[in-house]
């Protein structure tokens, strides 16, 4: 009998949870060691799971869309030269309840019950189940009588099991309407946002930034940026902004707790990146206090591409101590309050620049010009910060943005 590997879930120190988004291998497929076994996903990344030896993979425990915990098992893996016919047969000891030698100790499977009938009288072999596909029949109330198993000699799986409850929760519940399966990111997503709002009191102040100076040095340096590998964008002003700002006012910075206000070091930006009608990701730009604008725009355009790729690392979200949600691009003019990126204490909220008429100063004396303009708003923890650190904050990247030099870097 060939010696048996568990594929374990790998340790999560965020302590966000994971949803099997594929398996890369099916049952009977011969896997090598490090080779992608499965991928997981989080509300911040996808994660693929190596294979741990050489082997078989005889048993898949956890389907697709199944939510797992870190150490958990997933698969199990025949190891060394085990032949087909000898990993089917370990398989079915598994799905039947026997015992099997795992790492060279006797593991007990799960008993499992006798035949029963279908709803149409036939008999069901449940020893021919496994026991996830056990669970997931029970989970969602089917019966694997009127499933038409994929497997081996017409045995149901765990991913016909979900196919199969896809299938009924994308019945029609009335004319026209449909339902959508949320992915891993959406339910977090939903969960965070709902508790960064049950937990802190959220206020917002809104100021007007003139982004007129900043435009002119766009134009000015936008081709050389991009000969040198980089998009200069709105947002990377914005970021190196908040930076400066960050630094002249270090409790805008800040995680709160109970007993304190934890002031943080490095300025790590965060930027809202959205994913289509998956949700939304926030990779960080790290130390942005001691990046130039350029080193900026280049950080930027990499972790955006790699979020809408799906190939952010996991450092590549960790660690934020302050957000941009620069929502203008998609036409907002204001959105108020943004929720707020817990355990963050404030986030920026960036609108659609417009051409607006203005009064400027020229010469000592007024007169009416067109401005490119655009809406900033702060949105804080009210329990850590206050309107005046909020004004205060906006003041300060206001006046960064409207007196941005024409020659700067």
């Amino acid at each position: 009998m060939p010696l048996v590997t568990d594929v374990l879930a790998p340790p999560n120190d965020e302590g966000t949870r994971a949803t099997v988004l594929r398996w890369c291998k099916q049952v009977g497929d011969t896997v090598v060691k490090d080779e992608p076994l499965l991928e997981l996903e989080t509300d911040k990344v996808t994660v693929e799971v190596p294979a741990p030896a050489d082997g078989t993979l005889i048993e898949v425990l956890k389907a697709a869309n199944v939510e797992v915990t870190p150490n958990e098992v997933l698969a199990r893996l025949s190891r060394g030269n085990a032949s087909a016919a000898e990993a089917a047969t370990v398989a079915s000891e598994l799905a039947a309840g026997g015992e099997l030698a795992a790492e060279g100790e006797l593991a007990a499977a799960t008993s499992v019950p006798p035949e029963a009938p279908s709803e149409s009288g036939a008999p069901v072999a449940s020893s021919r189940l496994s026991p996830a596909v056990r669970r997931l029949l029970r989970e969602h109330s089917i019966s694997a009588a009127d499933i038409d198993g994929s497997g081996r000699d017409g045995r149901v799986t765990a991913d016909d099991v979900v196919r199969s409850a896809e299938a009924r929760s994308a019945e029609p519940r009335s004319v026209g309407a449909r339902r959508i399966p949320h992915t891993a990111i959406r339910r977090r997503v939903a969960e965070h946002m709902a508790r960064s709002l049950a937990e802190a009191p959220h206020v917002t102040c809104l100021f007007e930034a003139d982004l007129t100076r900043v435009l002119a040095h766009r134009a000015q340096h936008a081709a050389d940026y991009k000969s040198r590998g980089a998009r200069l964008t709105l947002t990377a002003y914005f970021i190196s902004a908040c930076a400066q700002a960050l630094r002249a006012h270090p409790e805008v910075n800040a995680t709160f707790h109970p007993d304190s206000l934890e002031v943080h070091a490095d300025a790590n930006i965060g930027v809202g990146t959205a994913l289509g009608n998956s949700g939304l990701i926030v990779p960080v730009i790290h130390r942005a206090q001691e990046l130039t604008l350029f080193d900026v725009s280049q950080r930027l355009d990499q972790l955006v591409d790699a979020a809408r790729a799906g190939k952010l690392h996991p450092e590549d979200v960790r660690g934020g101590t302050f957000t941009i949600s620069n929502h203008g691009v998609g036409g907002s003019l204001l959105a108020a309050p943004i929720v707020l990126n817990q355990p963050q204490v404030a986030i920026l909220g960036i609108g659609k620049v417009e051409r607006r008429v203005r009064a400027v100063q020229v010469d000592g004396g007024e007169t009416i010009g067109v401005r490119s303009m655009c809406y900033l708003t702060l949105t804080i923890d009210h329990r850590a910060l206050d309107a005046f650190q909020a004004n205060a904050f906006l003041t300060s990247v206001t006046a960064a943005l409207e007196q941005w030099p024409a020659d700067g870097k």
